[in-house]
């Protein structure tokens, strides 16, 4: 009402602009987690024995091992993933024209190149979409890139048939490397780097220790 009374010049200020509301801090993001053992279960159950099961495999692996975004590792490219002489890296273009370069560890590296090398890809040309949609059920890779959410269709199919939580999302896997290396001690500026975050303060909210600790004292209570 008093934002109309100034309007009308009966008075300079409103009272209202003296009166601070209720400060809201978010503490944990809403994204849920999942455990590093289910992680690792989930990625050695896939199965692998069809290119399409060995790109899911490597599409997974870099989830997990580089907390990317599903929207930056769909537009990797062939040339993404490259030798940098003693290591190999991939090439990411993050939100708002970010860009940034993450080593692969070995283990990734040989998800990569099972995959390449089962699709016919190791020596496809730079520019050409690293992922690549299937065409309907041939088992063979067309030339376009794999769309962001047949990513979150393909992540929900894998999910049901190893019976874990369908509430899980791409997301889950940056809140469990987030997490995991913060557990382990890595400081909050390395984690804030390898996720890409521009504020300490976000990479916060993925951090799912304060929750563990909870969940620790809950299942203490003796009634």
């Amino acid at each position: 009402m008093s934002d109309g009374v100034v309007t009308r010049h009966a008075i300079v200020l409103s009272p209202a602009l003296s009166v601070r509301g209720e400060r809201y801090q978010v503490v944990e993001g809403k994204t849920p987690e999942i455990p590093v053992a289910q992680a690792r279960q989930w990625l050695q159950s896939v199965d692998t024995s069809t290119p399409v099961g060995l790109r899911d495999r490597a599409l997974l692996a870099i989830l997990i091992y580089t907390a990317s975004r599903a929207g930056a590792v769909v537009k990797l490219r062939r040339g993404d993933f490259y030798n940098a002489g003693e290591q190999w890296m991939l090439h990411f273009t993050e939100k708002r024209g970010k860009s940034r370069e993450i080593p692969v560890r070995h283990d990734l590296e040989q998800m990569l190149f099972a995959y390449l090398d089962g699709a016919g890809l190791r020596d496809a040309p730079k520019d050409t979409p690293l992922f690549r949609s299937a065409v309907g059920r041939t088992g063979q890779f067309g030339s376009t890139r794999l769309p962001v959410n047949d990513v979150c269709r393909m992540m929900k199919r894998r999910l049901r048939a190893a019976g874990l939580p369908a509430c899980l999302s791409p997301d889950s896997f940056r809140v469990t490397t987030i997490t995991d290396l913060l557990e382990q001690g890595v400081p909050l500026e390395d984690v804030q780097r390898l996720a890409g975050h521009a504020d300490p303060r976000t990479t916060r909210l993925y951090d799912r220790r304060q929750k563990k600790v909870t969940r620790n004292i809950v299942e203490r209570i003796s009634i």
